[in-house]
């Protein structure tokens, strides 16, 4: 039996490199030219109103652009870009498009642009008691091309090709993958696959990403295509080139196990650059304080009267999305006196602690868990799905806790500002020439 090809490409131009990377992995052979084929990038969320660093956490648009201008070359014609972005700022994905530059695609190769998000979901029954809603037109594509970034995720560790088509389900289904029990992220990743004719993953490496999956964490420049026909194969050479084994991604190994994949990268051909040239650990979580109270930069400051828990598997990436810019607004309603007695817990597994004066509930699903919660002398409940950030700070402000909206705003423009002196980071990479 032949060994899953995987091929690793350093970039100097990107349609160039793409060309070689599918070269070598021979990864247009399981496409027809008369495929109905669906595009799947990772556009984790886009905003318009305050500065959003694109650099590993949204798929750059000169790889979409590389990969639809290679497809056409080879007389590949129904082509359609699908996405279900997180609809936490709003905007609606024909105006992300347009900022990626997907409209010039749609008017040189004839692309179709899909928002999930807008269109028609299909009841999918997994079996063992499980249905997931999938894009309409994620199952009637023929064969899907699945472009993920190359970053950590601070619930998954790695958020690659596997991970990257939960951007197929509609919100219900979303937050499905964060439950508790058999519901647990790590089971539910490995299942969204399984219904879905993914015929090739590239994994878009020109940046990655450290503490991931969004903007508040740090990018670096990789420069590299990882490109392979089998989508587990992809996945383990990406995790591995970000210093995670197969053991230390749980989802990975659940996948691996119920397919029967070796968990061996020997019993794999990587073809082009090595692993070792390149595989450097990238942090995929926050330091948290062993009493479980906040960030360790929290401790360093000397707050106290404040304990916030650790976010779990549970927490819904809307509220992930979120969850920064809260301890954000925390920390700015720190004025050098404690906080009065105050706990913060989030997700749908934490309970609130006796002893505290305050407890607040952030998101709706905290807020469900705890509703008849004895242990709670006055709840915060912060209800939304997720919770909207100004209303936060107004409700906080009734309990005496000023939070200051502007350092927020203040935050958002340092995530990237840290970027516009270093000429290795170029907005460019999200625009279509």
């Amino acid at each position: 039996m032949d060994k899953p090809s995987v091929s690793i490409v350093k970039v100097n131009d990107v349609y160039e490199s793409l060309q070689e990377s599918l070269k070598l992995c021979d990864g247009l052979a399981g496409l027809n030219t008369n495929d109905q084929i669906l595009i799947k990038p990772n556009i984790v969320s886009w905003d318009f109103d305050l500065p959003f660093p694109p650099f590993g956490v949204v798929t750059t648009s000169i790889v979409i652009e590389a990969l639809v201008r290679i497809l056409a070359e080879h007389g590949f014609k129904k082509l359609t870009i699908g996405e279900g972005a997180l609809p936490v700022f709003n905007p609606k994905g024909e105006a992300v498009y347009e900022a990626l530059g997907y409209n010039k695609l749609v008017q040189r190769y004839g692309v179709k642009l899909a928002d999930f998000n807008q269109e028609a979901f299909i009841a999918v029954d997994y079996g063992e008691g499980l249905t997931l809603d999938i894009a309409k037109q994620a199952l009637e594509a023929d064969k899907i091309i699945n472009v993920p970034v190359l970053k950590t995720h601070n619930q998954a560790k790695v958020s690659l090709g596997i991970k990257n088509l939960k951007g197929c389900l509609n919100k219900r289904s979303k937050q499905l993958c964060h439950g508790v029990g058999n519901g647990e992220l790590s089971l539910m990743f490995p299942h969204i696959i399984e219904k879905l004719p993914v015929a090739l993953t590239i994994i878009d490496g020109l940046y990655t990403l450290e503490k991931g999956p969004g903007p508040t964490g740090r990018s670096f420049r990789k420069n590299l295509l990882i490109s392979s026909r089998d989508p587990f194969a992809c996945d383990l050479v990406g995790a591995a080139i970000l210093g995670y084994p197969l053991d230390d991604v749980e989802h990975l190994s659940i996948y691996a196990e119920r397919h029967g994949y070796s968990r061996d990268l020997a019993d794999y051909e990587i073809k082009g650059e090595t692993i070792e040239d390149h595989k450097e650990y990238v942090e995929y979580d926050w330091e948290w304080s062993e009493e479980d109270t906040g960030p360790s930069g929290f401790a360093k400051r000397g707050i106290t009267g404040l304990a916030i828990r650790k976010y779990d598997s549970s927490l819904c990436t809307g509220c992930s999305v979120q969850y920064n810019p809260m301890l954000i607004l925390l920390a700015s309603a720190y004025k050098g006196q404690p906080f009065p007695n105050v706990e913060v817990v989030s997700g749908k597994k934490r309970l609130a602690s006796p002893g505290f004066e305050h407890s607040v509930l952030f998101g709706k699903c905290a807020c469900h868990l705890n509703k008849d919660n004895q242990d709670i002398n006055k709840a915060i409940s912060l209800w939304g799905c997720p919770p909207d950030l100004k209303k936060f700070v107004d409700t906080l402000a009734k309990e005496g806790i000023e939070c200051d909206y502007k350092e927020y705003i203040r935050f958002r423009h340092y995530l990237m500002d840290r970027y516009k002196k270093d000429a290795n980071f170029k907005l460019s990479d999200w625009s279509v020439e």
